[in-house]
């Protein structure tokens, strides 16, 4: 494989379940990495944001360490204290085996 795109596809063609698994992975890890450039920008500490939020803050570690997947209304009120917001688009099916 000449790169990681090579590999997702390669991935894909031969176990779709596995794609849609690097799919997930990758989606999350843009939505944690752009929770905590937010954070970083608005010079908040995980504490300050944990506290923010009414959380603990291990829950914030644990999230941006990716041992944990936030639960959707753990997610919107991070991201409404960090002034962001998590949209929805529509894009083409993929086909299920």
């Amino acid at each position: 494989m000449a790169n990681w795109t090579d590999y997702k596809n390669h991935v894909r063609e031969t176990s779709p379940e596995l794609g849609e698994d690097i799919d997930e992975v990758e989606a999350l890890s843009k939505i944690v990495g752009a929770m905590i450039k937010q954070r970083h920008d608005l010079a908040l500490s995980q504490r300050d944001l944990a506290k923010m939020c009414g959380i603990p803050h291990s829950s914030i570690a644990r999230i941006e360490a990716g041992r944990t997947t936030p639960n959707l209304g753990t997610l919107l009120n991070i991201f409404s204290h960090l002034g962001l917001s998590l949209d929805v688009t529509q894009t083409s099916p993929m086909a299920r085996g």
